[in-house]
């Protein structure tokens, strides 16, 4: 069964990922408000009604800014840790459902893993979502690589990863000393240079998709950071997630994909836009 992917939307201003397949569907975080979040999916041809449950990796505003009108709205249940729910506003207690480290959550035939990472945030998360035996990995907000993420991005067919800052711009741009320290710090964010070594040397030889996330405003450039991987990506398809739109759909199964399954899925999940390479 494939599996769906799409950026709503990756940087400092909001981030918002949806994975799902036919049935059903989760969103990682909800940094967005629920209004754009709504005509994001709408013009992508995704339902709010496949949408399960949203999964928040840590309380920063750019993570859970519509969060409270959004899991109010459609009664979605809210997967976060203890700790970080206390940082999250007006969420009703029935719908949040706790977050643990590795204790797996099913979502209809979704499985959803949580697993720790380098953060400055309360008890920060990455995930890992399976459908069957197709791997989604979401790794953004990471200051450092640990075993843990190294570990999940080598089982990935497809994967957001974190590719925050290009070192020189950092270095020589305006953003005050503390504040370059912060995010250079291993609880900060992964430079291009770090993401692309997680790539070239963990990545699975069976990756098909990699979408790069979280890039700085003003201490990257997405053209930057596409030509860095070009120069590696060999059969994976990588590109970048916008902090302005929502990217395309991506497709990911491990199996061809034969345009009688594309056309069954679309008579199911509405007119996707679909990019296969």
């Amino acid at each position: 069964m494939p599996v769906f992917i799409a950026s709503l939307n990756s940087g400092s201003n909001g981030n918002c990922y949806y994975v799902g397949n036919e049935r059903e569907a989760v969103l990682v975080d909800a940094g967005i408000s629920c209004r754009e979040t709504e005509k994001r999916m709408t013009r992508l041809g995704l339902s709010m009604k496949l949408v399960k449950a949203i999964f928040i990796s840590h309380e920063h505003s750019d993570h859970i800014r519509g969060l409270a009108v959004l899991a109010k709205k459609y009664r979605l249940p809210v997967y976060i840790t203890d700790g970080t729910v206390h940082h999250c506003g007006d969420i009703p207690k029935e719908l949040c459902c706790t977050l643990k480290s590795y204790l797996p959550v099913q979502i209809g035939n979704l499985e959803i893993i949580a697993f720790p990472k380098h953060h400055d945030a309360v008890e920060p998360h990455s995930f890992m979502i399976s459908n069957g035996d197709t791997k989604i990995g979401v790794f953004t907000d990471i200051g450092a690589p640990c075993e843990h993420l190294i570990r999940h991005f080598g089982q990935c067919h497809a994967a957001f990863l974190e590719a925050n800052y290009d070192e020189d711009m950092l270095e020589q741009g305006r953003y005050p000393f503390y504040l370059k320290r912060r995010i250079r710090s291993g609880k900060g964010h992964l430079s291009n240079k770090q993401a692309l070594d997680m790539f070239i040397e963990h990545k699975s030889p069976y990756m098909t998709h990699l979408l790069l996330a979280h890039l700085s405003k003003d201490n990257n450039n997405p053209e930057l950071a596409q030509q860095l991987f070009a120069q590696h990506s060999g059969d994976t398809h990588v590109s970048v997630a916008s902090r302005d739109e929502e990217s395309a759909v991506y497709c990911i199964d491990p199996s061809p994909v034969v345009l009688t399954e594309l056309n069954a899925v679309n008579q199911i999940t509405g007119q996707f836009q679909f990019v296969l390479s």
